[in-house]
């Protein structure tokens, strides 16, 4: 495709209730949204998922922002020509930053497979119409206020529990959510909050039946994951460490993780999230696919993604009303525990450009 020009804006959602993780609160989201027009009139979409600090990455939305318009753009628009799958190679050069990447290269693969009357799951080989929804529960101020809000997810029809955790707030809370819900699928996420000497305290969450316990120590330390894998009963599962395919064969390799959460963002978009996905269903090792607290446009990419074969645990792949109260796109609405997977061409959503623009705090169009 031939690149006409992209729009850049910033936009501010606030969240229908705070979000706390071990790394800080959320009570709102703020997002750069990426707009890509080619030459023939063809439009894509997407997101870059960073956070407004850089708390759970490096990534930051004013950082990323200033580096899509200094660096980024002008690289791209030094080809006569750009497809999707070259905009990883052609942006290699300038380091990290996969979340403002992964939104180019999406942007630009949704303009292409408009352009191609072609659907992003049917490109990314998905082989399901609708995908099982999981929540991802923050930590709350009381323990009474978590089942409360537990409760009002399980009565939704959400399949599977995640609970945000972290030193303090770990053993006591799953305990009484394991005990109110004996059955229901069950993990807890650590964002990185704990260290190799917590093995033995972590291992106090074996008798709970968890599916998992998600990244419990720093992204960078793969060899401390590997020993906590011996430790624990628990399956391990990395997030933050899994940055590329590289890092899923090394963490595998080393027997530090055996589920991997997939996020496209992260990894630098959509294309190196199905070669991850690829290697782990070669090996037989479970994925699923992580939020970023995504509006419509990333959460119709993200379930494309989600319907692939090897996701075979529920995801973060919440209906729009689990935080917004007015998303960007049409809702996502839950039907039953599951969400359909948009057939249309490319991410299959269109923003509502009036709200969208109700929403916006910054926005520049930069041509060719």
């Amino acid at each position: 495709m031939k690149i006409h020009e992209f729009e850049l804006r910033t936009i501010h959602l606030p969240l229908v209730r705070p979000f706390r993780t071990s790394f800080g609160t959320q009570t709102s989201r703020e997002l750069l949204v990426v707009k890509v027009t080619d030459e023939d009139g063809n439009v894509g979409w997407a997101e870059d998922v960073a956070m407004s600090e850089p708390l759970y990455s490096p990534e930051y939305v004013a950082g990323n922002l200033d580096l899509i318009k200094r660096f980024l753009l002008p690289e791209l628009f030094k080809r006569s020509e750009v497809r999707a799958e070259d905009v990883a190679e052609i942006l290699a050069p300038y380091l990290g930053a996969p979340m403002a990447k992964a939104a180019l290269e999406t942007a630009i693969l949704d303009a292409q497979l408009r352009g191609e009357k072609r659907s992003l799951s049917s490109y990314l080989g998905a082989t399901k119409s609708k995908v099982e929804c999981g929540v991802s529960v923050g930590i709350s101020p009381t323990i009474d206020q978590l089942l409360e809000e537990v409760a009002s997810y399980v009565d939704a029809g959400y399949r599977r529990i995640k609970l945000k955790i972290e030193p303090g707030w770990d053993i006591e809370p799953v305990r009484v959510v394991r005990e109110t819900w004996p059955t229901i699928p069950l993990q807890v996420d650590a964002n990185q909050a704990y260290s190799r000497g917590d093995g033995d305290h972590l291992a106090k969450l074996d008798p709970f039946d968890l599916l998992l316990i998600e990244q419990p120590l720093d992204e960078h330390d793969i060899l401390g994951h590997a020993g906590l894998a011996k430790r624990v009963k628990t399956p391990i599962c990395l997030d933050e460490s899994i940055v590329s395919l590289r890092a899923a064969q090394d963490a595998l390799a080393l027997e530090a993780t055996t589920i991997i959460n997939i996020k496209p963002g992260r990894v630098g978009g959509y294309i190196e999230s199905v070669r991850i996905h690829d290697l782990c269903l070669e090996k037989k090792i479970p994925v699923w696919c992580g939020g970023m607290l995504e509006t419509g446009i990333g959460r119709a990419a993200n379930l494309a993604l989600a319907a692939l074969p090897g996701f075979t645990l529920p995801g973060d792949t919440s209906a729009s009303a689990r935080y917004f109260k007015e998303d960007v796109t049409e809702p996502f609405v839950m039907n039953e525990g599951y969400l359909d997977v948009p057939q249309g061409f490319g991410i299959g959503v269109e923003p509502h450009i009036d709200f969208l623009d109700e929403i916006t705090t910054y926005k520049e169009i930069i041509t060719k």
